[in-house]
């Protein structure tokens, strides 16, 4: 709470905030303004915010549908704005510029991709017969998949994000030409 030396911490609502506030802890010192403090309370705040908190919210970003919860709670806990879900929107639904690190690796790595409905267990299952097939472990087993499936170095896990990409999309980002 600013003006007393309790951590700053994300609270879900007013009356949360209301039983943290002792007004014989505040300082009589004038208030310190962090904005990276701000900036890292607000992305706490988002990846424990439930869907029904911020749905109005996505609606107007454009992040609506059908889909738009479960890609919340696949994303919520990379966010660092609101805004970033958009990023996101994009790599799950619309069209990504693949970063191709080791084209044979993709090509080998659509041939193992997993038929039927994907869901979040293909990835494990995926990365098990990539695993199988390369003796590829860690980042080296990871890193091109994710390089190649999202265009992004970091990201939400991608058991998660797998299912909203789907098999069609991934297919296609691993056969992408090299960049």
């Amino acid at each position: 709470m600013v003006g007393s030396a309790e951590a700053v911490r994300p609270v879900a609502s007013l009356d949360e905030l209301a039983n943290l506030i002792d007004l014989s802890q505040l300082s009589h010192g004038a208030a310190r303004f962090d904005e990276a403090e701000l900036e890292a309370l607000s992305a706490r705040t988002l990846h424990r915010a439930p869907y029904s908190a911020v749905a109005d919210r996505l609606a107007a970003l454009g992040v609506a549908g059908p889909s738009a919860e479960a890609l919340w709670l696949a994303v919520r806990g990379n966010l660092s704005r609101l805004d970033d879900a958009v990023k996101w929107r994009q790599v799950a639904e619309g069209e990504v510029a693949p970063i191709v690190e080791d084209p044979d690796y993709l090509k080998l790595a659509a041939a193992c991709a997993p038929e039927g409905p994907w869901d979040q267990s293909t990835w494990g299952a995926w990365t098990a017969r990539l695993k199988e097939a390369t003796g590829r472990k860690g980042r080296a087993l990871f890193h091109p998949l994710r390089l190649a499936l999202t265009g992004q170095e970091a990201g939400p896990e991608l058991a998660v994000l797998l299912p909203l990409i789907g098999r069609a999309k991934a297919l296609a980002r691993l056969s992408a030409p090299s960049a």
